[in-house]
């Protein structure tokens, strides 16, 4: 499994990425790098922005590792993959690049969250956005716990497309290993609100002041 170099959409040139934090945009199941990247112009400043296609051709765009509904194992197993590919990319793309930022949506929410616990020393914060903890132990699990990195985790209560069970999961588990910041969007389904988008781009502001 293989991050495609030439799909990734950055929002500078090579010469000016240089020197500044990088922001990675991790889209939902079945979508492509351009769906996130829409978001650029309502978030800092400061960062580079990178958004990056899912390895997995899921049909009419692109998927991180297959539904929790075909089996937890075979989910967790393609995040597993996933995770060590965008790694893999990171260190081809941006070999320099320290304190990562993280923003995924849905599927792409949990990609953010893996990454986190792979590596909670390279990635400085995750956003997910209608996203998801898969379930299990990960090696950095414990390493996380200590350095309880800012995570932003937004969800509609009326999001009928994320299965209960993850949810329940998810808010059983991330206070016990992040510094978590959880909003809870009344009468939203599975999207992203103008009043969530403005809670997300004050909460990544604060992580870049």
């Amino acid at each position: 499994m293989r991050i495609d170099d030439e799909a990734v959409l950055w929002s500078a040139s090579e010469e000016d990425r240089a020197g500044r934090p990088l922001l990675l945009l991790l889209h939902g199941y079945n979508s492509h790098e351009g769906d996130l990247f829409g978001l650029a112009p309502y978030l800092p400043l400061q960062p580079v922005i990178a958004s990056v296609r899912a390895p997995i051709d899921a049909g009419y765009g692109y998927a991180w590792f297959p539904l929790f509904g075909q089996g937890p194992d075979e989910s967790v197993g393609g995040a597993e993959q996933a995770t060590t590919a965008v790694i893999e990319w990171l260190d081809r793309a941006a070999p320099e690049a320290t304190g990562i930022g993280l923003l995924g949506f849905s599927q792409g929410g949990a990609m953010s969250i893996e990454l986190l616990r792979r590596d909670p020393a390279r990635f400085a914060f995750a956003a997910a956005v209608a996203g998801f903890a898969l379930p299990g132990e990960r090696d950095g699990d414990d390493r996380l716990a200590e350095v309880r990195p800012p995570v932003f985790w937004g969800r509609g209560s009326a999001d009928d497309v994320i299965a209960p069970e993850l949810i329940a999961h998810t808010q059983a588990w991330l206070p016990e290993q992040v510094d978590l910041d959880a909003r809870i969007y009344e009468g939203l389904g599975h999207s992203i609100s103008e009043r969530e988008l403005g809670d997300l781009v004050a909460w990544l502001g604060a992580r870049y002041a």
